[in-house]
């Protein structure tokens, strides 16, 4: 929740410097209720920084698609984008009928366990959570006990009735904000660095984003502009580029992506509408790439205009 305040500052912040008129809505639920207090709003934009109701995940389509029945213009993904990601095993399908690779999966439970068919190590995930909920040390297991119980622990503490199990890559790990509307571009590609002891799997977990006294967050660094050759960071762009066509997203999202042994570039997260906070990944490449903060509002703003 504080990194959702830090954020709603920052914008607004950078909004008035561009001398726009502000006012911040708080919104909770029932739903009406929301819906009520947005329907009185007379502004020419919302900046969508909802993220759900707290213990929702799975609301946050839904603030974007009542900005859409009232007529407001607003920022970011649509509705539809937002409900994508949200499914990851759905997500995967739509970029592997793309062609685009991402590794292979089951959704998967306690009670159809014995249809597994991957290969060691794997990494288990809630199918439904953003912002690193559920990822921890334990996510990646080497055999059957293992995945068992973690697949049990996912289900008990998240819900639903299975589990998004993907074969594990081991190798370089890449990201990049893709800006636009109907076509997007990138804007600067980083690479995760992993100084974590032996042993300890090398993924971005939920301590490693949001808390700093975590072996996992010290041991997490983004570099950008990410040190690769012109002709790898071309290929990085372009599958950021179609990943952000296919899911349908618009105005800035983020891709992931993971290179295996062949050196093929895996797509393993597509987030519409990430983190924009002044220390966020985003922010730095959108630096990099020569926006500072308040310009990179301002287009974000300039293309929900655009439609």
């Amino acid at each position: 929740m504080a990194g959702v305040l830090t954020e709603v500052a920052a914008v607004r912040r950078a909004l008035i410097e561009l001398g726009h008129s502000v006012t911040c809505v708080a919104l909770d639920v029932p739903l009406e209720a929301a819906r009520k207090k947005l329907s009185k709003l007379r502004a020419d934009l919302a900046f969508n920084l909802f993220e759900g109701f707290c213990g929702y995940p799975g609301t946050e389509p839904d603030i974007p698609e009542i900005l859409s029945e009232l007529g407001i213009t607003y920022t970011g993904c649509p509705p539809q984008a937002l409900k994508l990601a949200l499914n990851k095993a759905r997500t995967k399908l739509v970029l592997r009928d793309g062609g685009i690779d991402t590794p292979d999966f089951q959704l998967l439970s306690p009670e159809n366990l014995s249809s597994f068919r991957l290969k060691y190590p794997c990494i288990v995930k809630p199918n439904g959570e953003d912002a690193s909920h559920g990822m921890s040390a334990e996510s990646v297991v080497g055999d059957f006990p293992a995945l068992e119980k973690q697949i049990a622990r996912v289900i008990h503490i998240y819900g639903g009735e299975e589990t998004l199990v993907e074969e594990y890559i081991e190798g370089r790990e890449f990201n990049t904000t893709v800006i636009g509307n109907k076509s997007g571009s990138v804007l600067e590609i980083s690479e995760i660095e992993f100084s974590l002891p032996q042993g300890i799997p090398k993924i971005i977990t939920y301590e490693g984003k949001w808390d700093p006294d975590s072996e996992y967050y010290r041991g997490t660094t983004a570099v950008c502009p990410a040190q690769i050759p012109e002709e790898e960071r071309r290929r990085i762009a372009a599958i950021a580029e179609t990943t952000f066509s296919l899911t349908g997203c618009r105005g800035y999202a983020r891709v992931d992506m993971r290179m295996d042994r062949q050196g093929r570039l895996n797509v393993i997260e597509v987030n519409p509408n990430p983190d924009i906070s002044p220390d966020s990944g985003s922010v730095l490449q959108a630096k990099v790439a020569g926006l500072d903060y308040t310009q990179f509002i301002d287009k974000i703003v300039s293309l929900a205009m655009e439609g």
